[in-house]
C-alpha cells in the first residue's frame, strides 16, 4: 500500500507487507532508503531496533498478532519502520489486524509521515492496552475458579479439583507466555520515544513531539501495570501449585489413616487363622462372632481415635 501527496504525486507512506528480498531491494532502490530486511529487524539489541543516521529513523518493534494463525507462530514478528521527515516505510510480516484501522483513519485527512508513524505507534499502544484488560479479566476469572465457590465444591471431588488445577496451571502458563510478547513491545516503545524525541527535535512538529510525550507517558503506565498483571499471575501460579500440594496431602492423608485402621483387624484376623490345634475359641459357640466384632471394633477405635484428634 502507497499512500501519496494528491497534489505532488510524492509517496508519503509506503507498506510492505510480507516483502521478498527483491521487493525490499527495489524499495530501496525507488525510494533511496536502506530497508532492512526480517533478519535485521529480528534482532534483539536495542541498537539494532533503535537506528538514527542522516536524518533517517530506523526502528523495529516486536507485535504479536491477534490471532497466531496469521503467522503460522506463537512468536512475535517484527513490525519494521525506516521514517524520514517525508516519507515513512513500514515492514512487517503478517497481517496485522490494527493496520486496517489505521488506514482508515489516514485517509481522513492529509498528513505527514511523522504523523502518520504516530498514528501507527498509537495504535500499537492501544492494542497492547487492549491485551492487558483481556489478560486482566482472565486473571480475575482464575482467581475466582480457585478462591471461591467453583473450588470449594470440588473439594470432595479429588478428580474434578485436579482437572480444574491442571487446567489452571495450563491457563496460567498460557498468559504467561502472551505477556512476555506484550512486555517484549513496551519494552522497546519505551525506549523508542525518548530516542525519536531527542534525535527528531530539529524537524518534528510541535504536535507530534507533543504525541510522543503523551505515547511515552502511556507506555510507562502500561509497563508499571504489566508489572502489577505479572505479580498477580504469580500469585495465582503459587496459589495453584499450593492448592495441589494441599489435595496431594489429603489423599496421602487418608492412605495413611486407611492403612493404620488395617492394621488392628489383620493383627486379629492373623492370629485367628493360625492353625493350632489348641485355640480356646474354636470350640466357643459365640467364637464366630465375636471375632468377627473383635475385628470390627480394633479398626473402629482407630478411626474415632483420629476424628477426635482432628486428624481426619
Amino acid at each position: 500500500m502507497i499512500t501519496v501527496y494528491p497534489e505532488t504525486g510524492k509517496p508519503l507512506w509506503v507498506d510492505l507487507c510480507d516483502p521478498t528480498p527483491d521487493e525490499i531491494a527495489q524499495a530501496c532502490d525507488d525510494y533511496g532508503l536502506a530497508i532492512p530486511p526480517r533478519e535485521q529487524l529480528e534482532e534483539i539489541e536495542f541498537s539494532s531496533r533503535l537506528q538514527y543516521e542522516d536524518g533517517v529513523f530506523t526502528i523495529s518493534v516486536p507485535i504479536t498478532p491477534h490471532n497466531k494463525s496469521d503467522t503460522g507462530e506463537s512468536e512475535t514478528t517484527p513490525l519494521g519502520f525506516v521514517l524520514t521527515r517525508d516519507i515513512l516505510v513500514t515492514v512487517r510480516f503478517s497481517h496485522l489486524h490494527t493496520f486496517k484501522p489505521i488506514m482508515e483513519r489516514v485517509k481522513r485527512r492529509r498528513r505527514t509521515a511523522p504523523d502518520i508513524f504516530m498514528v501507527i505507534i498509537e495504535a500499537v499502544i492501544d492494542y497492547g492496552a487492549d491485551r492487558l484488560e483481556e489478560l486482566r479479566g482472565e486473571a480475575l476469572g482464575i482467581s475466582r475458579r480457585i478462591f471461591h465457590k467453583e473450588m470449594h465444591e470440588m473439594q470432595r471431588h479429588y478428580a474434578a479439583a485436579g482437572n480444574l488445577l491442571r487446567d489452571t496451571l495450563v491457563r496460567i502458563g498460557d498468559m504467561g507466555e502472551r505477556m512476555s510478547y506484550i512486555r517484549d513491545t513496551m519494552l522497546v516503545l519505551q525506549r523508542a520515544m525518548p530516542f525519536l524525541t531527542e534525535h527528531g527535535d530539529d524537524w518534528m512538529e510541535p504536535l507530534v513531539k507533543a504525541r510522543l510525550k503523551m505515547a511515552a507517558a502511556d507506555v510507562q503506565s502500561l509497563n508499571e501495570y504489566e508489572v502489577h498483571l505479572t505479580d498477580k499471575l504469580q500469585f495465582l501460579l503459587d496459589a495453584a501449585l499450593g492448592f495441589i500440594s494441599t489435595e496431594q496431602n489429603d489423599l496421602f492423608k487418608v492412605m495413611t489413616i486407611w492403612s493404620v485402621v488395617g492394621i488392628p483387624p489383620v493383627l486379629m484376623a492373623g492370629i485367628w487363622g493360625m492353625n493350632f490345634h489348641v485355640m480356646p475359641e474354636l470350640s466357643w459357640p459365640l467364637g464366630y462372632p465375636m471375632a468377627l466384632a473383635t475385628i470390627a471394633v480394633s479398626a473402629l477405635v482407630p478411626l474415632l481415635w483420629f476424628k477426635w484428634r482432628g486428624w481426619w
